[in-house]
């Protein structure tokens, strides 16, 4: 139990961090940081949440993370089941966070000023449609989680790595959004969508939720896997044999 609740807990404080920030940048508009400010809060949200859980759970906080320890024998399936939804709950319960705090706000000000949570989506990650079809989008999930589960893996999995604590797979994080972010949102974590996704979709805030929803959980899974595979196989594996 201890370790569902670090989980939940650890992917709490990345979504509500990480929508909460979008909402911010929405209702404040060019005073804000923009695109770094969203970068450096799910930045710094991802490596507390991932130190601070660590030692109990294996600081995973996102079903593309506790995939890949799936692949590679780290987890049982049952126990990799159980992380799941403990880190949906826990990305749900930051939905609904968020929406209390921001429902109500506009950006800009005035009555018919927009609506903070319809103009963010709640903060939850979405590509545009027209510009990028549902396959490149799943291939920039891909690409970005493998990269953040790679340095999971180098950073925390590997019994040679420095003592970083979640610091490096937060600047991870931080560096994929800079690139991901105006293309897809760069979730790398289906929890991040699902959580404020499903809270928006069900309050009337998001119309693409269910129709994009695929991408960011194919995208980041099989990214998070291949980097996995990759890490277990080819660098931990050949550091054995040597």
């Amino acid at each position: 139990m201890s370790k569902l609740v670090a989980e939940a807990l650890g992917t709490f404080t990345l979504c509500f961090i990480g929508a909460g920030s979008i909402c911010t940048a929405t209702m404040v508009g060019a005073g804000y940081a923009g695109l770094l400010g969203v970068a450096i809060a799910h930045g710094l949200a991802l490596s507390i949440a991932v130190s601070a859980t660590m030692n109990v759970s294996g600081g995973h906080v996102n079903p593309a993370v506790t995939a890949a320890m799936l692949i590679t024998g780290r987890i049982k399936v049952s126990g990799a089941a159980q992380y799941v939804v403990a880190q949906l709950i826990g990305g749900v319960i930051a939905g609904l966070l968020v929406l209390a705090i921001f429902d109500g706000m506009t950006a800009g000000g005035g009555e018919t000023a927009a609506s903070v949570v319809k103009e963010a989506g709640l903060g939850t990650p979405f590509y545009d449609a027209a510009k990028l079809s549902m396959g490149k989008a799943i291939l920039v999930e891909g690409a970005l989680t493998f990269l953040l589960v790679f340095a999971v893996f180098g950073t925390a999995v590997d019994p040679r790595a420095p003592k970083l604590g979640g610091f490096a797979i937060g600047l991870t994080i931080a560096m994929d959004i800079l690139l991901g972010g105006p293309l897809t949102g760069a979730a790398m974590n289906p929890a991040r969508t699902f959580g404020p996704g499903i809270v928006a979709a069900a309050s009337g805030n998001l119309k693409v939720f269910w129709s994009q929803h695929v991408v960011y959980w194919v995208g980041p899974i099989l990214g998070g896997i291949l980097a996995g595979l990759v890490y277990e196989k080819l660098i931990l594996a050949r550091q054995k044999d040597a």
